[in-house]
């Protein structure tokens, strides 16, 4: 599956996977307060302002998945509905873990809902372990949302020649 930068070009679509996928995953068991502030714009513009960290799958103009990275975080990862199921998130997940390796990082956290557990089942699945809570600070127009969440880690191979 191949893993392109996204594109400026692609930034409504991706913000729409990103709303979809917010509403699917996380609208049922985060606060409201939180879920007030997830809209369409707030997605678009947390996008263009990672634009250089964000790779994507799907033809260019047409993503269907993507992940963001950046230190050694693995940022946001999302996929389309018709993109569920065919490998993208894997290979994107993939894709996020050798970026953070190559910036030498030998280990990788991400944050996870609690109580998504769709997404953790498929960190679990592939080598992310539960390291336990912890509080994220997430980023709405009234300043910083604090927030419990489960903090997922992953042990990174050591890159050749390092």
């Amino acid at each position: 599956m191949r893993i392109r930068t996204a594109d400026e070009q692609e930034l409504d679509r991706l913000a729409d996977i990103w709303h979809q996928g917010w509403q699917d995953a996380h609208a049922r068991i985060l606060p409201a307060e939180l879920a007030r502030h997830r809209t369409r714009v707030s997605f678009a513009q947390r996008l263009r302002a990672a634009l250089g960290e964000v790779r994507a799958t799907g033809p260019a103009g047409a993503p269907t998945a993507f992940c963001i990275a950046t230190g050694d975080e693995l940022y946001q990862l999302y996929a389309s509905a018709e993109a569920r199921g065919t490998g993208a998130a894997a290979a994107l997940l993939a894709d996020g873990e050798a970026r953070i390796a190559g910036r030498g990082f030998r280990r990788a956290w991400l944050a996870c809902g609690i109580g998504n557990q769709r997404a953790a089942r498929f960190y679990e699945k592939h080598g992310w372990v539960r390291a336990g809570n912890m509080i994220s600070e997430l980023p709405t127009p009234d300043g910083p949302f604090l927030l419990e969440v489960w903090r997922y880690e992953k042990a990174l191979a050591d890159r050749p020649g390092r």
